[in-house]
C-alpha cells in the first residue's frame, strides 16, 4: 500500500509480525506509533505479514493509518491468504502447545517468517532511503530480522520490547540449552542495537540487572498508552442513575481468570439483593468457555453482558458507556495494555493484583479501588465501596493531570527523537 510521504522526512523500517488487520492489544502500540511518526518528522514503512491465521481482525484499524503509512507483506506461503479466526484455546492447551513450539522453535513460533521478511526488506531497502529499523517484539524472530538487516546494510536499529523475553515466565525453555541459546540471541541483539525500548522501569530493571554490559540510559521507557482521538465524540453514560457497570475489555491471558471477581459479585449480592437490578457486568472481547462457565456457576447470567470480540472503536465505546472498569493480573511482570485505555476513559477503575508498578499506575489515577486477585473478602470489600458510592455521593473523578502522561502522541514524539538521534545520516 503505497502513500504520498512528505519529502522532509526521513524513512524508518517498522517491522512488526503483528499489525492489523490482526486485532486484540498486541498490535496497538506500534499502530500507534506508526500512526503519530509522520507528525514527528519521520514516514514509517511497515514490513509485517500477509493475511495469516490468528485469534481476531479488525479491519477498521488501517482505516487511522493508510494515508500516511507504506506496508510491505512478506507471505509465510504460496497461497494469497489465510484469514481464519482461531479459536481461544483453554489455558492448559495454550501451556501445552507453547511447550512442544518452544521445544522445536526458537526463539518463538515465529521463525519460519524470518527468510520471507528478509528477502521483503531487501526489496524496501532498495525503493527506500531508510535511516533506521525499528523492531518491537514478541515474536523475537522480529529482532533477529532487524539484526541481520542491519548488519547487512549498515543501518542503525533499536528495538522495542512490548514482554520481556528471556525473563518472561510465560516464555518456556524445555532444556538448558535452549534458555542459554535465547540468552546468547538476547545478549547480542542487546550488544548491537542502539538502544532498547521497554514499557515498565520493572521491565527496564529485569534487562539491566541480567546484561550488566549496559548503561542506564541504553534502555528507555516508554510506556503504554492510550490515543485520545479513539476517545473523541463518545457519549459516556458513566453515571447512569439506574445501572452501575463493571466492564472488562479483552482477553483473559495466560492465567488470569475472572473467578474471583465473580465470585465475589456473587457473594456482593447474596449480602445485597437490592442491589442486583443495578449492577451489570460486562464482558468486551473473546472468553474463554471456562469462563463463560464461571458466570453460570455463580448464577450471574441475568446481569451479565458478552459482547464477544468487537471492532477497536465499538470497544472503547463500551469503556466510555461503563461506570467502573475492572482489570485482574497475577503477577507484576506483564503489563496489561487495557490499564492505559482505562484510563484514557476517565473512569474509575477496580485493580485486582498484586502489589507492584502496575498497582501503582492504577492507584496514580486518583480514582482506583485495589485489591489482592484472589482475596475475596477483600474483592467484596471494594465492590460494596464502590457501590455505596455509585449511590450516594458519586465515584472519584480520575486525575487528568495523570492521564495526560499516557497519551500516545507524547510518547510518539519522544520517541522519534531516539530515531533522530540514532539515525543514519
Amino acid at each position: 500500500m503505497e502513500v504520498n510521504s512528505s519529502e522532509n522526512n526521513f524513512n524508518v523500517l517498522v517491522i512488526a509480525y503483528y499489525f492489523p488487520p490482526m486485532g486484540l492489544s498486541g498490535v496497538q502500540r506500534t499502530l500507534k506509533f506508526v500512526k503519530y511518526l509522520p507528525d514527528f518528522g519521520w514516514n514509517p514503512v511497515v514490513l509485517t505479514t500477509d493475511d495469516t491465521s490468528y485469534y481476531a481482525y479488525d479491519d477498521t484499524l488501517l482505516g487511522e493509518i493508510e494515508d500516511k503509512v507504506t506496508i510491505y507483506r512478506a507471505s509465510e506461503r504460496k497461497s494469497k491468504s489465510n484469514r481464519k479466526p482461531r479459536k481461544f484455546p483453554n489455558y492448559l492447551k495454550q501451556t501445552i502447545g507453547r511447550y512442544i513450539t518452544q521445544l522445536f522453535k526458537q526463539p518463538d513460533s515465529k521463525t519460519h517468517w524470518k527468510k520471507f521478511a528478509l528477502k521483503k526488506a531487501e526489496e524496501i531497502i532498495k525503493n527506500h532511503d531508510i535511516k533506521i529499523i525499528f523492531s518491537t517484539a514478541p515474536p523475537f524472530t522480529d529482532f533477529l530480522i532487524a539484526k541481520e538487516l542491519s548488519a547487512k546494510y549498515d543501518i542503525p536499529y533499536v528495538v522495542d520490547y512490548r514482554d520481556s523475553w528471556v525473563d518472561n515466565p510465560f516464555h518456556f525453555f524445555p532444556t538448558i540449552w535452549h534458555k542459554n541459546y535465547n540468552l546468547q540471541l538476547e545478549k547480542s541483539i542487546l550488544t548491537t542495537s542502539e538502544r532498547a525500548f521497554v514499557i515498565t522501569r520493572y521491565a527496564k530493571e529485569l534487562i539491566l540487572k541480567r546484561y550488566r554490559f549496559l548503561s542506564h540510559d541504553d534502555v528507555v521507557i516508554l510506556t503504554h498508552g492510550y490515543d485520545p482521538k479513539d476517545f473523541e465524540n463518545m457519549k459516556t453514560y458513566g453515571y447512569d442513575a439506574e445501572k452501575l457497570i463493571f466492564t472488562h475489555s479483552g482477553l483473559f491471558q495466560d492465567n488470569r481468570t475472572p473467578k474471583y471477581f465473580l465470585k465475589a459479585i456473587n457473594t456482593f449480592l447474596k449480602n445485597n439483593p437490592n442491589a442486583r437490578k443495578h449492577i451489570e457486568l460486562r464482558f468486551v472481547g473473546l472468553m474463554r468457555p471456562s469462563h463463560l462457565r464461571l458466570i453460570k456457576r455463580y448464577k450471574l447470567d441475568d446481569i451479565t453482558v458478552l459482547t464477544g470480540y468487537v471492532d477497536h472503536h465499538d470497544a472503547v465505546r463500551n469503556l466510555c458507556e461503563s461506570t467502573v472498569l475492572w482489570l485482574t493480573v497475577n503477577d507484576t511482570i506483564r503489563t496489561p495494555g487495557k490499564l492505559y485505555e482505562y484510563i484514557g476513559a476517565r473512569k474509575p477503575i477496580l485493580f485486582l493484583g498484586p502489589k507492584g508498578q502496575i498497582s501503582t499506575i492504577a492507584s496514580e489515577t486518583k480514582a482506583a479501588f485495589v485489591s489482592e486477585p484472589k482475596n475475596i473478602k477483600a474483592i467484596v470489600q471494594r465492590i460494596s465501596e464502590i457501590y455505596h458510592l455509585w449511590d450516594t455521593t458519586g465515584l472519584p473523578t480520575p486525575s487528568e493531570t495523570n492521564a495526560l502522561i499516557y497519551n500516545r502522541q507524547i510518547i510518539t514524539g519522544t520517541l522519534a527523537k531516539y530515531l533522530s538521534l540514532h539515525c543514519k545520516m
